[in-house]
């Protein structure tokens, strides 16, 4: 069983930045198993909590350090076949962690023990007053013990955040590496506040009585193109505080509240097609892409078929044209566009530019 993490995915995407690297498919499911507790780093026995923070800051400063060797003598024996995926996790975190201090954010400590076979299981987090509940959520899990660490490294510049998943291996009574994510916390220049604080200011911009006539056109198409822009910005801010997807908490699901108020957003605006001239374009889907450590938007449409490298540059270039002439708003807010050619159920990265570069 691997990591895995929601929405589509590439392979650029899923092993530079966010390399589902092993144990645990972790998707939201129809029904959950509750028979489980999961217990928050506050509330841990001292012992739980000194041999957890120990074994996950060992694994920390390996990644940091690439020491392959410690990694892998890590490893749970039942994810051994994932080794490859992890090495190439940890080379993707090393641009993210350089220059930081490995410092553990958080700990949860897992107990599927009850169950009686693997099963969709949630888990609810909460503090000892029960005023904040963090919800891990997980498809399939085995019976166990698992912890959940999540880790930063501290002043990086990239500001690398880690996710790491230990399994409890009970013949050699110690933590085991089940499972690594790395992600950047930091896209050109800004964390996942500075984001959500834009965001925020963005879809306000979008909002009546701000300012612009409901009866101005120009003033009217700017708020929808600044719907998009919004969206967007909602979706980095989300990418940037936590390094994994199966994690929920109550400032994330508010993120998600608001970003779910946003009208003309592109929440469903896709297939979405789009006329230039005597030229006619079908965008499939459009999602933030972070590949090159930059605040991009990946963007996938129905290629013609061509195949000569210039050619398909030229399409891409055309297409990536037509959608900022509809939604300049972008242009303005994120770093550049990703092109993404689908052809008979193919997907083929062609090209990334920068805003500046696309005319």
């Amino acid at each position: 069983m691997r990591l895995c993490y929601k929405g589509w995915t590439w392979k650029g995407l899923a092993m530079g930045l966010a390399a589902p690297a092993a144990l645990l498919v972790l998707l939201a499911a129809p029904a959950w198993v509750r028979a489980t507790t999961c217990t928050t780093q506050a509330e841990l026995l001292p012992q739980d909590r000194a041999a957890l923070a120990s074994a996950a800051g060992r694994l920390a400063e390996a990644v940091a350090a690439e020491d392959f060797p410690a990694l892998k003598a890590a490893l749970l024996s039942a994810v051994a076949s994932d080794w490859e995926e992890i090495h190439q996790a940890v080379e993707a975190a090393a641009p993210l962690v350089k220059g930081g201090r490995m410092q553990l954010r958080s700990l949860y400590l897992l107990d599927a023990s009850s169950l009686a076979a693997p099963a969709d299981t949630q888990f609810f987090c909460s503090n000892s007053s029960g005023s904040l509940t963090v919800s891990l959520t997980m498809k399939a899990l085995p019976p166990g013990r698992y912890a959940v660490v999540l880790a930063d490294a501290a002043g990086a510049p990239l500001g690398g955040q880690l996710a790491f998943i230990l399994a409890w291996d009970g013949s050699g009574s110690t933590w085991k590496l089940g499972g690594l994510t790395v992600r950047p916390g930091v896209l050109d220049g800004h964390d996942g506040l500075w984001w959500w604080t834009r965001a925020r200011e963005l879809a306000r911009m979008n909002q009546p009585g701000t300012g612009q006539s409901e009866t101005d056109a120009a003033s009217t198409n700017s708020a929808k193109t600044n719907s998009w822009s919004a969206w967007y910005a909602y979706e980095a801010a989300r990418r940037l505080l936590v390094p994994v997807d199966f994690l929920s908490s109550p400032n994330l699901e508010k993120l998600d509240a608001e970003q779910a108020q946003i009208r003309n957003s592109p929440h469903d605006a896709f297939p979405l097609t789009l006329a230039d001239g005597p030229r006619t374009w079908k965008i499939d889907a459009m999602r933030l892409d972070p590949t090159l450590l930059h605040a991009d938007l990946g963007v996938v449409y129905e290629s013609t078929g061509v195949t000569d490298p210039a050619a398909q540059r030229t399409e891409a270039v055309a297409v990536l044209s037509s959608l900022l002439k509809a939604q300049p708003g972008l242009r303005e807010n994120f770093h550049g566009l990703w092109a993404y050619a689908m052809k008979n159920g193919k997907r083929t990265p062609v090209i990334e530019l920068p805003m500046a570069q696309i005319p």
